[in-house]
């Protein structure tokens, strides 16, 4: 369990700096997937920190699962 949080918290960490550092310089067009949804066009940056808080959030639940088995 473990091992499977740290990959997601991995994996918004990624996503999110990788939409902000996307939305900051212009590169990384391809690889942020926030930047591809339609729904989301004016609300990047916002949802780009909320996948950064997300995977912090995540990442600290992946900690205290491995304190306690």
């Amino acid at each position: 369990m473990k091992n499977l949080l740290g990959f997601v918290a991995f994996v918004l960490i990624a996503q999110g700096a990788g939409g902000l550092a996307h939305k900051l310089t212009g590169w990384f067009d391809k690889w942020a997937v926030v930047d591809h949804l339609a729904f989301l066009d004016g609300y990047e940056v916002y949802v780009c920190v909320l996948l950064i808080t997300l995977g912090l959030a995540v990442g600290a639940a992946s900690d205290a699962a491995g304190r306690h088995e």
